[in-house]
């Protein structure tokens, strides 16, 4: 081997030195970091896999986000709709009632007008009385029984309110 410059104890001592060089290197060095490495592997696939389920609860987190912002809309359409539908129902009872109290009010008026009326005729039945029968006893010149008077002077009165009911 000499021919092609292999020198061979220098072959056997080079190859004897690679495989100890190798064996230790493999034994101190390769270990720790092939486990370095696969440990970093291991950290980086949890953190993917922790960043994955974070990425899903913040999606999850998102839609239940969105079906809350959904449910307040529509409950807020809800509470919108009652209060309407009371404040309808509260003016509708108000109207009623003040329709009511005009009524009330009305016919007191009507009332009231009426008992003047009333009372206004009877004064003043009594007053053309009176002055019927002094205008009588000026005529006659004498006194007449009072009570005589009154039925003579209301058998008028009713006489003419007929006539004037006609009319």
């Amino acid at each position: 081997m000499d021919a092609i410059g292999i020198n061979l104890p220098g072959l056997v001592t080079q190859l004897v030195s690679f495989l100890i060089l190798f064996f230790i290197l493999s034994k101190l060095l390769y270990g720790p970091v092939s486990r370095a490495l696969d440990e970093r592997s291991d950290r980086i696939r949890d953190s993917l896999d922790a960043a994955e389920r974070a990425r899903q609860d913040a999606a999850s987190s998102a839609e239940r986000v969105e079906q809350e912002i959904a449910d307040a809309r529509v409950q807020g359409q809800q509470l919108i709709a009652e209060a309407r539908d009371a404040a309808a129902r509260l003016r509708s009872s108000e109207e009623e009632r003040v329709r009511t109290d005009l009524e009330s009010v009305r016919q007191r008026a009507t009332q009231d007008v009426q008992r003047e009326r009333d009372a206004a005729i009877e004064e003043i039945r009594a007053e053309f009385a009176n002055l019927a029968v002094d205008a009588a006893e000026r005529v006659i010149g004498r006194s007449l029984d009072a009570q005589a008077h009154r039925e003579i002077i209301e058998g008028v009165l009713q006489e003419g309110l007929a006539g004037d009911r006609r009319n």
